[in-house]
């Protein structure tokens, strides 16, 4: 009898895994979130140092609610199909992961609870901000770096910005992608991605089709990109990441035409 009943589970867990290849990696997700979960629900430590007054009891105040992403960072996995990213992300030896893997088939993996902490922009920094994994939701779009973007995967993409923003409240100016926030490491989306569709539905700004400005003879390039949120220490590297995303070019330098979008959209992120 008890040698049927380990048989019996045996093909529980056979089916179990048969049925979805992530069974244990899906396992050690929730064993995770019950731990994090449990630190949340746990009550404010009473200061140990004796050299402090101690209350005489705890007061819990009750306004409050969760903090909440402020930014979404876009990237391309630099893989070769939906499947060979899902399974770097349950690997614990990868030590990178994501909130959303969103397929060429605009199939959409939510692989990770939006308040938690993805490993996906590593050293990194926009604006003040430098430590953007502690305040981004991170998007990966299955894509070799190379490609263009399916819009079957576009239009997914549109669809879940919409929802992030309505549900968080995340400034237009914080759509960004991972080659903004670490210029000097990454190239992703790659200039392909169609930043100007999503500025047109409020995700990122965009400059004016129709500049009619004229460049202050003071206009200060590293200035401007500083002010829209690029860390300008390699300004090189920058500039190139400034003119992928803006201009689809990744050749280096600040032609005039260049300097004029940039400054153009610099008064919008003032």
């Amino acid at each position: 009898m008890k040698n049927l009943f380990i048989l019996f589970l045996f093909f529980i867990g056979l089916y179990a895994c048969s049925r979805n290849p992530y069974y244990a990696s899906n396992k050690s997700y929730k064993k995770q979130a019950a731990a994090w979960a449990k630190q949340i629900k746990a009550l404010p430590e009473v200061p140990i140092s004796d050299s402090i007054q101690q209350p005489p009891y705890f007061v819990g105040t009750t306004n409050f609610n969760l903090r909440k992403p402020n930014y979404v960072i876009i990237h391309h996995t630099a893989q070769n199909g939906c499947p060979i990213t899902l399974k770097t992300f349950t690997r614990p030896a990868s030590q990178v992961s994501a909130h959303y893997v969103i397929c060429k088939d605009g199939t959409v993996y939510h692989m990770l609870n939006d308040y938690f902490r993805a490993w996906q922009a590593g050293v990194s920094s926009w604006g003040n901000d430098k430590d953007v994994n502690s305040s981004s939701i991170g998007i990966e779009l299955d894509n070799n770096g190379f490609e263009a973007f399916p819009e079957a995967q576009i239009n997914s993409l549109l669809s879940l910005l919409h929802r992030l923003k309505q549900n968080y409240r995340i400034p237009t100016a914080n759509f960004i992608g991972h080659g903004d926030i670490a210029p000097t490491r990454k190239n992703d989306p790659n200039y392909r991605f169609p930043w100007q569709l999503l500025a047109n539905q409020g995700f990122g700004y965009w400059f004016d089709t129709d500049i009619k400005d004229t460049l202050p003879a003071s206009f200060n390039t590293l200035a401007a990109l500083r002010i829209i949120g690029y860390d300008v220490k390699d300004s090189s590297a920058a500039i190139i990441a400034f003119k992928r995303h803006f201009l689809q070019d990744t050749t280096p330098g600040m032609n005039m035409d260049a300097r004029l979008i940039l400054y153009n959209l610099q008064k919008k992120y003032m």
